[in-house]
């Protein structure tokens, strides 16, 4: 293990597990970068291929930049939280091993961040999928009006907020033990800070590939993960007395999760059965009239249909 970086402006928190083919265009992506004050910590997930090794050449060629450890408590929750520990730097970023960063990413949201004296600073993504078509997931404006309801009813995955250290130790921690981890706190940023700055360019390269734990194909057991996910989610307003300001916020949040993205994941499956049970359960006892939202009513015919649809588990 190298050196740490004395008092770097960025700890980058990389979670590694099985990812030697994509781990190297990571990491050049971040050591490529014309701003220089950071530190990277990688932290292995017991990988059973190479990628334990690319982690200590790239802290053998990098020293004082690149510490490497490894984390054997299970899931990217445990990694990231462990990852956190070791960190030094005024800000947080969360990588994912097999993503990347555009040139220049690093300095535009450092400058951002600072000159705002914001408490994170959002980003735009572009994703890339395995056929080769690109889309852009587009940051929430928080310049705008309102910005706090576009915040809860999206979510935003770990990797698309420079985060200030000091906050999110404060106020935010992984939840361990699960998938979804992220789908359980983030949303709730907004009870904690008013001030989160923008970009509206994507700095980000997430790539959407078959073999992550999101997409692994066939059943996957811990896709009923949500409902633990979402509850907690759920306390965090209700404990800071936010939960009528944003239930129609939440309402659909869980709609969109539970209806939409999760009815695919149990649809097809005999064990999925289970995951539309606790959907109408969970619907049932936090949104009785969750049809009647009014985020929901704004969409097309179409999609209020699927909503029906993932409801019953006919969603395909």
């Amino acid at each position: 293990m190298s050196e740490k970086v004395k008092n770097p402006k960025v700890s980058v928190v990389i979670p590694v597990y099985n990812v030697e083919k994509y781990l190297g265009e990571c990491l050049d992506s971040i050591l490529g970068q014309d701003y220089r004050d950071f530190e990277v910590i990688l932290v292995d997930n017991n990988s059973t291929d190479k990628s334990y090794e690319i982690c200590e050449k790239y802290a053998r060629e990098n020293p004082g930049v690149v510490r490497v450890y490894r984390c054997e408590k299970w899931g990217a929750a445990a990694v990231r939280n462990f990852g956190v520990e070791q960190a030094s730097g005024e800000y947080l970023w969360f990588i994912d091993s097999d993503d990347y960063i555009v040139p220049g990413a690093m300095r535009k949201l450092v400058t951002v961040a600072e000159e705002s004296g914001a408490d994170a600073a959002v980003m735009a993504v572009r994703r890339v999928y395995e056929d080769g078509h690109e889309d852009i997931l587009t940051a929430v404006d928080t310049s705008k009006e309102g910005w706090q309801s576009r915040y809860v009813r999206y979510g935003l995955a770990p990797f698309q907020n420079l985060y200030r250290r000091e906050f999110w130790t404060w106020h935010l921690e992984f939840p361990e033990g699960m998938i979804h981890e992220d789908m359980a706190i983030l949303s709730a940023v907004v009870l904690y800070t008013e001030k989160i700055a923008f970009v509206e360019e994507p700095l980000y390269v997430y790539r959407q590939r078959e073999g992550s734990v999101l997409h692994q194909g066939g059943w996957n057991p811990r896709s009923l993960d949500i409902f633990k996910a979402l509850g907690i989610l759920y306390g965090k307003f209700d404990e800071a007395g936010e939960l009528e300001k944003y239930r129609d916020e939440l309402e659909y949040f869980f709609v969109w999760n539970l209806l939409i993205d999760s009815a695919k994941d149990f649809h097809g499956h005999p064990e999925g059965k289970a995951g539309q049970e606790q959907t109408r359960a969970m619907l049932k006892k936090l949104f009785p009239k969750w049809y009647r939202n009014r985020f929901l009513r704004q969409k097309p015919l179409k999609f209020r249909v699927n909503c029906w649809r993932g409801y019953w588990g006919l969603l395909k």
